[in-house]
């Protein structure tokens, strides 16, 4: 078994203990996207709170800064770790390119439109994370890592 496949073994084997109704509802694939998720989402906040504490960016250029490093990594661990992709990385790159682009638009927005509104930059950055995270996965799985 390679280093890739223990990885992807160790975030994903649980699933098979569920039951058969519950197995199908939850494909390794969308265990594997949300346990990503999770980590780069939590990198993406932690970035963000550091960027507001430390700079003196304004916020859309902190949510900026922190998503893309987040997505950036998202994209890699997905690709290898979770899809096992071993398409052309040009395509799935352009395909990602197009997905982060209109999540990037929708965290931007939700989340400084909700600040503005007087609700805190962490919590308005969870609200916003969770209109894209279907999307997204969506997206990466029938669209940017398709077999």
């Amino acid at each position: 078994m390679t280093t890739v496949q223990q990885r992807t073994e160790f975030l994903t084997s649980w699933v098979d203990r569920l039951p058969p109704r519950l197995r199908h509802l939850l494909p390794r694939e969308l265990v594997g996207f949300a346990v990503i998720g999770a980590f780069t989402f939590s990198l993406d906040l932690t970035l963000l709170a550091v960027l507001r504490d430390r700079t003196a960016l304004p916020l859309p250029a902190a949510v900026s800064v922190a998503y893309l490093v987040a997505f950036g990594l998202n994209f890699v661990l997905n690709r290898t770790v979770n899809f096992h992709s071993h398409a052309p990385l040009g395509g799935q790159v352009l395909r990602y390119a197009v997905v982060l682009a209109g999540d990037y638009l929708l965290t931007v927005g939700v989340s400084t439109g909700l600040a503005d509104l007087g609700l805190n930059f962490l919590v308005a950055r969870v609200i916003a994370s969770s209109f894209v995270a279907v999307f997204t996965y969506s997206a990466c799985r029938w669209w940017v890592f398709r077999s």
